[in-house]
């Protein structure tokens, strides 16, 4: 796979599954170069017999379907080339689609009623005055900001406090009704106003984001996830909400919003929500975090799986944070027609699906696969799924008869671009301790370069999906090698937590005693032309690695978590993220901080960096790139304008097309090879 290729890297979303469970709709989408932006439309996928998946829509970028419950319609989001995504409804055999909502700042998410009479759904409400509420008032104009919490941005988003994320309700339009007709103009001069769609009911109004919206069976309430609580601004607690809906199954028009919501997990424990949902018997289950007494201790903790049955108010836990982990990387609750639901566990660089049991008994579902499950959808005892695996940025397959069945090929054209197969690998370390990754070896004898990436995180894991990375760089002529240290997910609590307050110690020993192992392993492999990269928790680490070991030809340190005492006040996570990664402790902070270490440094280095990056904001870049050139490092700034943290998974294709670029002529420049060198 070359650079260039990344217009088939197609991501499917989860899927939907028609209540008779014969089809399923996916929305499948995809980076295009022409257009600069990432386009998708919805797909109709048979289940049974023979017939190959077809295009459903035709939008510019279709996302996130749902059946109605009794499989007539689906609901979707629409983005247009510009603008944000609105709330859409289309006959489910296809159609032409019936916009719903006309939100000012968009929809994020959204489910529907149990009667499909309504469609609940998340909108930013902008402060009036602010983001195009006023004519011809540009932001530049608008009047200053009054901030008085900790936290007020969010890397992606910007501002928050201003245009918080509330629950709304609307009514599902008849998209077989006679279409809509703008009446022309008469010679009164009269207008003739028309409203394009139908007027959704705002249910909450408090200075809090709000999430995860589920109908109770019944149509009676409507669930959310949000931190409505005192503290909010300086933890992390997150709880489930319930607000009364009256009267019951009446147009949303009509729908009071007298009701306060009622917070049911709040006194129970000091829960981290992620994700809630109803089950069709009445209990509630939900996903969380633990986050402790003071609420903030999140590092290196799994998620659990909770359930608040129809019949009580207190949760109770169902899965064990030691050995089931249910956190980042996506997981989302599937209820299961046989009772409990379907989740996924992230565990040894693979994203499993297990069933969990009402009674907290637990059945793997992918049996150990070495596969990623994004997406869950159920009816009856059929299983689909979305995945990638080693060979797949993105497919579906369905549970038959405790074997999973690929139904689509949607990566076939990026196989035939070329996709080298890794190598699994664990090395024992110097403590004896294992680490597992992985290696990537090009073609040819060699001897090869390598490459060592590191993860962002800390506490997430390299996966055995198809990774772009990997792929372009073996292309390149690079040997690629990738494993998840103490401090990823995936391995246990403890794995995770043994960073806690002491970055760069085992962490550090462990990428340098694999990547030492892994060239001992690989006989193609080059021990004297070695370079070290990664992006954020990464980007730290390979900072860190740089200022205490001499081996590396060059690095790029990307998007990175460099200076923790600037962080506090910069960073969008800057009030809790290092407070708990690295201490508070001045002394013991600057002990685990790449800037505080620079003038240790010799190793050419490339820093990458997006202009928008609230998460790790362009600070933390510029003083250490400064650092670099003013002792007379080999150095290099590359900052890419409009783009945020997220730049090398879903920024503009071509700046995405670009970074690989940049980074492929560093290489050809420190560590040239056959396929990779600098022209003259």
């Amino acid at each position: 796979m070359k650079a260039s290729d990344i217009s088939q890297l197609i991501a499917v979303s989860r899927p939907t599954l028609h209540p008779s469970g014969r089809r399923a709709i996916v929305a499948m989408s995809r980076p295009d170069l022409q257009a600069n932006a990432t386009v998708g439309q919805l797909w109709t996928i048979p289940i049974t017999g023979h017939a190959a998946p077809r295009r459903l829509t035709r939008g510019f970028h279709d996302a996130a379907p749902q059946f109605s419950p009794d499989g007539r319609l689906i609901a979707f989001l629409r983005r247009g080339m510009s603008g944000p995504p609105q709330l859409y409804v289309v006959d489910g055999t296809g159609g032409e689609p019936v916009q719903v909502t006309d939100q000012r700042l968009g929809v994020s998410e959204f489910c529907w009623s149990p009667d499909g009479r309504t469609l609940a759904f998340v909108s930013r409400v902008p402060e009036q005055g602010r983001y195009g509420t006023v004519d011809g008032l540009e932001p530049n104009a608008e009047p200053p900001r009054r901030l008085s919490t900790l936290k007020y941005r969010e890397n992606g988003v910007g501002y928050t406090t201003d245009r918080r994320a509330q629950v709304f309700i609307v009514t599902a339009p008849d998209v077989w009704a006679e279409p809509m007709i703008v009446a022309a103009p008469t010679a009164d001069g009269v207008e003739h106003p028309v409203s394009v769609v139908a007027e959704p009911t705002q249910l909450t109004d408090f200075d809090a984001d709000h999430s995860s919206v589920s109908f109770s069976p019944d149509g009676k309430q409507l669930a959310f996830v949000a931190a409505r609580h005192p503290r909010r601004d300086t933890d992390l607690r997150c709880n489930v909400f319930l607000l009364d809906l009256e009267p019951v199954g009446a147009p949303s028009d009509s729908v009071s919003t007298d009701a306060a919501p009622t917070d049911i997990t709040g006194k129970h424990g000091n829960y981290a929500v992620q994700h809630a949902v109803f089950a069709p018997d009445g209990s509630l289950f939900f996903i969380a975090q633990n986050v402790g007494r003071s609420g903030r201790d999140f590092v290196g903790k799994n998620a659990s799986l909770f359930v608040i049955d129809a019949e009580s108010s207190t949760p109770r836990r169902l899965t064990d944070p030691e050995s089931i982990d249910l956190g980042e990387g996506g997981s989302t609750i599937t209820p299961f027609e046989a009772g409990g639901v379907l989740v996924q566990n992230r565990t040894r660089g693979t994203v499993q699906l297990i069933h969990v049991a009402t009674d907290g008994s637990i059945e793997s579902i992918s049996r150990g696969a070495a596969i990623e499950v994004t997406g869950v959808a159920s009816v009856g005892t059929t299983i689909v799924i979305s995945y990638a695996d080693a060979t797949t940025a993105g497919d579906v397959g369905v549970y038959q008869n405790g074997a999973m069945r690929r139904i689509t090929d949607f990566s076939a054209p990026l196989r035939a671009t070329g996709i080298v197969q890794a190598t699994e690998l664990t090395i024992d370390g110097r403590d004896g301790y294992p680490i597992h990754g992985w290696v990537f070896v090009p073609e040819g004898d060699g001897p090869h370069p390598v490459l060592l990436n590191i993860h962002g995180g800390p506490f997430a894991q390299y996966s055995v999906h198809l990774f772009d990375e990997a792929q372009v760089y073996a292309d390149a002529g690079y040997v690629v090698v990738m494993c998840n240290p103490r401090g990823s997910a995936g391995y246990g609590q403890a794995h995770g937590r043994s960073i806690r307050r002491a970055m760069g110690t085992v962490d550090l020993y462990d990428v340098l005693d694999f990547v030492q192992g892994a060239i001992e392993a690989t006989p193609q492999a080059d021990p004297d032309r070695v370079g070290i990269m990664g992006g954020s928790y990464g980007g730290y680490l390979t900072a860190w690695t740089i200022a205490h070991d001499q081996r590396f030809t060059a690095s790029i340190v990307e998007r990175g978590f460099l200076d923790p005492e600037m962080f506090a006040g910069t960073s969008d996570i800057g009030s809790f993220f290092g407070d708990e990664y690295v201490g508070t402790d001045p002394e013991k902070v600057r002990a685990q901080s790449p800037q505080a270490v620079i003038d240790s440094v010799s190793t050419p280095t490339l820093v990458l960096h997006s202009e928008d990056d609230l998460r790790c904001p362009l600070s933390q870049a510029e003083r250490y790139y400064a650092g670099l050139k003013r002792r007379g490092v080999d150095s290099e700034l590359v900052v890419f304008p409009g783009e945020n943290h997220e730049l090398s998974r879903a920024g503009l294709p071509r700046h995405r097309l670009e970074r690989f670029e940049i980074i492929l002529e560093w290489w050809a420049r420190h560590l040239p090879t056959d396929s990779n060198s600098v022209k003259k």
